[in-house]
């Protein structure tokens, strides 16, 4: 049971307009129903299109959020109202996301099969001060000891901690998350997080096989 006033987040999922994942918007309100969770960042790869259009239609809040690849590896942004263009140098895209008040998180960090963002990159941005937080359960990172290793890196470091699904499939949907004071706004969430508890476990179980037939995401 969460304590009153305490909700649980996934911070990093994925939906159809990320391209490598096929969970259309009936797909995802009804993994929020199952899991549970009363927060999701919706964190589509290079785009913020499909996040918007969610916000008003799940049963749970949703942040807007974006997956993109620096030319070092990969960066989200949470709290976004604009789209931060792919293949930026990392801090060229942490102070993107900063300049409209979002919060830069970093996913994976170690783990080579989820194009994590490169060690040197990641010691520059976190020296530079431009990590908010950093991804210490991602459930889609099947070697236990490269979470270990993030959540060691952030604690070192004095950074927040955050856990999410990484979910690209609506099964693995909450898979991963944080239970936290509740907030509103990108800077309650940054002073909540700070009270959080990563929840989670590994989930990379490939998708049953089905005939599909996907809405166009072509203008979004």
């Amino acid at each position: 049971m969460l304590e009153a006033g305490w909700v649980r987040v996934d911070l990093h999922s994925h939906t159809m307009w990320s391209g490598d994942s096929t969970t259309t918007p009936d797909e995802v309100e009804q993994a929020v129903l199952d899991s549970g969770i009363d927060v999701l960042c919706i964190t589509d790869h290079n785009a913020i299109k499909g996040a918007q259009e969610l916000a008003d239609r799940l049963p749970c809040r949703v942040i807007v959020g974006e997956e993109l690849r620096t030319h070092a590896g990969e960066i989200i942004g949470l709290f976004l109202t604009e789209r931060v263009p792919f293949g930026v140098p990392p801090a060229e895209a942490a102070r993107l996301i900063r300049a409209q008040g979002g919060v830069v998180y970093v996913p994976h960090p170690f783990d080579p099969m989820r194009r994590n963002l490169a060690e040197p990159a990641l010691d520059a941005l976190v020296a530079e001060g431009l990590v908010d937080a950093i991804e210490v359960i991602n459930a889609k990172t099947s070697l236990s000891s490269l979470n270990r290793r993030a959540a060691e890196y952030a604690a070192e470091r004095g950074l927040l901690a955050g856990a999410g699904s990484d979910a690209h499939v609506p099964m693995a949907l909450g898979s991963a998350y944080v239970e936290m004071p509740d907030f509103d706004g990108p800077v309650a969430f940054l002073e909540s997080l700070g009270s959080a508890r990563c929840v989670g476990h590994h989930w990379d179980e490939p998708r049953p096989w089905s005939p599909r037939v996907l809405p166009s995401t072509s203008s979004h």
